[in-house]
Formats: structure tokens, sequence, C-alpha cells
């Protein structure tokens, strides 16, 4: 009897001009049949920003441990003119 255990990304959605949706399943098999999935559901975005008295900081979303077609994505959307557009944006909502 061999139990498996596989990770899935079924979708990958672009919302708004910066969010990344992503859906993450966790594929339980035995002896090739599934037996369990449990679904876990992210978003990124390019920077994580937080202000200290006037100064922005704006620190860079790691994405290296995502799925691979996952930092495709995010490295085809998120362009220097939309991290600068999500940075003008969290400063303008005091994110």
């Amino acid at each position: 009897m061999a139990i498996t255990k596989t990770t899935e990304v079924p979708k990958i959605e672009v919302v708004g001009t910066w969010n990344i949706q992503v859906a993450t399943d966790t594929v339980i098999k035995e002896d090739g049949t599934e037996i369990g999935r449990s679904r876990h559901r992210h978003v990124l975005q390019p920077f994580r920003s937080s202000v200290d008295g006037d100064t922005w900081t704006h620190t860079a979303t790691d994405i290296s441990g995502e799925a691979t077609e996952v930092q495709a994505i995010a490295n085809a959307v998120w362009t220097d003119a939309v991290k600068e557009a999500y940075k003008t944006w969290a400063e303008a909502q005091g994110v």
C-alpha cells in the first residue's frame, strides 16, 4: 500500500492590475487512487508596504517558493509600471 501526497496549482487568476490569486490543491492518493484533496487559496501582490512617519518602505514579495507557473505569471504581470502604480496606490491608501 503506497500513499503519496502531491501538490497541484489548478487555478491562477490575475485580478485587477496586480493581484494574483492562486489556488493550490494537496492531493493524497493510495495505490494511485485519490482518497483526499484539500484546497488552499492565497493572493500575491508585488510588495508589502509599510510607513514609519513619512517614510515608506516597499519590500518586494518573495515568489521563489511559488510554483514555476505562478512565478512566470507574476514576472509577466508585475512590470516596472505596475510596480510603480502599486506603490503609488499603497501610499495613497495609507496601507
